[in-house]
């Protein structure tokens, strides 16, 4: 399939003139529930144990070649982080703080979901969720269930990027403007559409588009490869690279946002990795999970490799994270349930570490130093102004969101250099002082002791889940306070001596965690938060504060 089977007649048209070619052309690569310790790259003080699991070279490669944030957070589910990266707001703020699907429409079996970010009949639990922007966000405004902002890629399309998406898209409901990447900004759109899952990753199952099993889940746009044999990772990635053609030969700068499905579930092996796991002695759960972590960095590979073919490595930019912690509940991923990400706490939904605390890698060759760590705080949103300066782009009084982000890329690349200074005076000498080292906020514009916050006013499964369901956290410096909606209960944490969160430190510490929940509480009075409210009442959960 050529490039321009993917072009609109308008897209052909974007402004490459308008702007200069030796501007740098960013690579975001966002994988799909993957853990913070789901690759050889150490994001801790030490080597655990799950970081050997997988292979990934290639991850380890971009690690080496650029800065490695150790402490980077997204939103628990996959929706609220990709609306957020999106727009630059936070999903408390955007009111997007769950999954969203399609409009009043029962969600596939792929997953055992109820309706629209739903879990079914909740009449009997202690809590019910607050209304929110189940319908995800809208370049448009005044669509019912939306937030309304300007999101980035449009900005990059307009300052003459040739703006291409790849892969899951998930920021909006069927039958809304945000559905398609087209309306996003988006010159090109290889399979984007509203599905959180794959129906299939196998070419056999045409990703889903055989009659009988078709719905919303089905993976479209990928037509050649049916019956092939090419896993959906390998589908896209070779999708991908075919866009990239059209900017290269035209030297105009692009952004290629490849959002792979891997490794969300469906749990379907890649075979041409899965094998050897197996034959390691992995469960056939966790041998189809670590082949697809492999397939993902694959695909990475193959991106690099292009890039340096086409000559065009060095000014490109490349940005690594997933959406969300990894799925320690799915039974069908192996191994013992909630443990896949130790030693952080739980996965994917939860607002501990797990949940919520992610792989981060950025690469950008003689700007950003080598092989470095920071461990400076950083969060979703801060990808939309960073991502504009990267490319030049103002965007003061050309959006319509109030941004919550912060530029990270004095942090990257003036960061970087004093973390490598430092280790070449001998101040840095292992692992997990380099771990330790967080940037003054005179190098970086970042303040280390900012706060992070997450929110997550849902129940997230059709089942009781104690350390996912309705749970807030805040994190400043070395502390976190976690807030248990459910049981109107705060427990208090230091993650430098407790990274697992498993010493509540509240009874001894409590002049610490009164003004972290004063200031986790005036965030979400500020952003207008929705809280759940008790069941059988119309009374809202309280604030920390309120406690």
């Amino acid at each position: 399939m050529k490039i321009k089977q993917h072009l609109t007649g308008l897209a052909l048209l974007a402004p490459a003139t308008i702007i200069a070619a030796d501007r740098p052309n960013i690579l975001f690569f966002l994988v799909d529930d993957m853990g913070w310790v789901d690759s050889q790259v150490a994001y801790g003080e030490e080597i655990y144990p799950n970081n050997l699991r997988h292979n990934t070279p290639n991850m380890k490669r971009l690690a080496e070649q650029g800065v490695i944030m150790t402490s980077a957070y997204v939103c628990p589910v996959s929706t609220p982080t990709r609306t957020s990266i999106l727009s630059g707001m936070n999903a408390a703020h955007t009111r997007v703080t769950n999954w969203t699907s399609y409009v009043k429409d029962e969600y596939s079996d792929a997953t055992g979901g109820g309706v629209q970010g739903g879990v079914g009949d909740t009449s009997s639990d202690p809590l019910v969720r607050p209304d929110w922007n189940l319908n995800g966000m809208s370049p448009v405004a005044g669509v019912e269930g939306t937030f309304h902002a300007t999101p980035f890629p449009q900005l990059l399309r307009d300052a003459g990027y040739f703006t291409i998406h790849v892969g899951k898209g998930h920021w909006a409901a069927a039958g809304t403007p945000g559905a398609s990447p087209y309306n996003m900004g988006f010159v090109v759109n290889v399979a984007g559409q509203v599905n959180g899952a794959p129906r299939s990753y196998y070419s056999e199952d045409h990703f889903g588009n055989k009659p009988g099993r078709w719905n919303y889940m089905s993976v479209q746009n990928l037509a050649e490869y049916y019956g092939t044999g090419v896993h959906l990772t390998e589908a896209l990635t070779r999708e991908a690279l075919k866009t990239l053609e059209y900017p290269i030969e035209h030297n105009q700068p692009f952004f290629l946002y490849m959002g792979h499905h891997g490794t969300h579930t469906p749990i379907q092996a890649d075979e041409r990795f899965a094998q050897k796991y197996r034959d390691a002695g992995f469960d056939e759960g966790q041998a189809r999970y670590a082949s697809m972590v492999e397939g993902v960095d694959k695909s990475l590979g193959d991106i690099m490799d292009y890039l340096e073919a086409k000559g065009v490595a060095k000014n490109t930019i490349i940005i690594f994270l997933t959406d969300n912690g990894g799925n320690s509940e799915n039974k069908n991923k192996g191994g013992v349930r909630h443990t896949h990400n130790k030693p952080l706490r739980e996965g994917k939904g939860s607002c501990y570490e797990g949940g919520i605390r992610v792989p981060m890698i950025c690469s950008w060759r003689g700007k950003i130093a080598a092989n470095t760590r920071i461990n400076t705080p950083v969060i979703a949103e801060d990808l939309f102004p960073t991502i504009l300066e990267f490319a030049g782009v103002d965007y003061h009084g050309k959006v319509v969101q109030d941004v919550d982000g912060q530029s990270l890329v004095k942090l990257f690349t003036d960061g970087s250099k004093y973390v490598a200074k430092a280790v070449k005076r001998g101040e840095i000498k292992g692992q997990k002082e380099q771990n330790l080292f967080v940037i003054p906020k005179e190098i970086s514009g970042i303040d280390p002791l900012r706060p992070i916050i997450l929110h997550y006013p849902h129940k997230w499964k059709p089942y009781d889940l104690h350390d996912i369901d309705f749970l807030s956290c805040i994190r400043m410096g070395e502390w976190k306070l976690v807030y248990r909606m459910k049981t109107e209960s705060l427990e208090l944490y230091n993650l430098e001596e407790d990274i697992a969160e498993q010493n509540n430190c509240l009874p001894y510490d409590p002049d610490i965690a009164r003004p972290l929940a004063k200031a986790l509480s005036d965030k979400l009075r500020a952003w207008k938060a929705d809280m759940p409210r008790i069941n059988g009442t119309d009374k809202r959960v309280p604030m920390p504060d309120e406690l």
